[in-house]
């Protein structure tokens, strides 16, 4: 949609460094399954600072702005963190559309779950990820938990795929029908800094499309 590409425009406009071809070329790719009427299911593997997690907030993005929750999973709680504080530091100026607001838009509100988060903030985070009011969740497996209820999760993106086995990851993409607006199959960006050859990924990851980061940037 026009709206999605303005928002996610403008993220990667106010970034301080420019894409890589790569980066550009994969985005595009997740936009053009997002643009789909069946779910994404992408596999994107690069190395260690070849630029994963701008790509993978450009995707998740992408769902926002259609109206969806989205949900980034990782496989430690150190990580989890590292990504939580990334996503603040790239996503802190952008607003997003909210009919309810005076001035018709808010701050793009991103949380933190793991199985530190105290009880107190928890409940406070799972109240409003069951009302929409939080757009991006970050977390480790705490996330396919039975207490976490989305409003309306429409993207998931898992890092460090090989940490996670196939039930772990089915069971964060049932959280898009569970209750809720709709019932639905989220979109699905799995990455993975491991190399993988095209043909061992066609092999073992059989139900992925594949994108890979070959640019790392200068």
């Amino acid at each position: 949609p026009s709206e999605a590409s303005d928002l996610v425009g403008a993220f990667l406009s106010s970034l301080p460094f420019a894409l890589t071809e790569a980066q550009q070329r994969v985005i595009a790719e997740i936009a053009e399954d997002l643009g789909s009427t069946l779910p994404m299911h992408r596999l994107l593997q690069g190395d260690v600072g070849s630029g994963k997690t701008v790509v993978a907030l450009a995707a998740l993005l992408y769902g926002v702005q259609g109206g969806y929750q989205g949900a980034l999973m990782v496989p430690t709680e150190v990580l989890a963190e590292q990504h939580y504080v990334a996503a603040r530091a790239l996503l802190g100026g952008v607003m997003r559309p909210d009919a309810t607001r005076l001035l018709g838009e808010r701050p793009l509100s991103i949380a933190l779950l793991t199985s530190k988060t105290p009880t107190s903030e928890r409940n406070r985070l799972l109240a409003g990820l069951g009302a929409g009011s939080v757009d991006i969740l970050v977390g480790t497996h705490a996330l396919i938990t039975a207490e976490v209820r989305f409003h309306n999760l429409g993207i998931v993106v898992i890092d460090e795929q090989h940490r996670f086995g196939v039930d772990q990851r089915a069971a964060l993409r049932e959280k898009g029908s569970e209750a809720g607006t709709s019932s639905h199959d989220p979109d699905l960006l799995v990455m993975t800094a491991t190399p993988i050859p095209r043909t061992v990924a066609m092999t073992v990851y059989g139900d992925l499309d594949y994108s890979v980061l070959d640019e790392m940037p200068p």
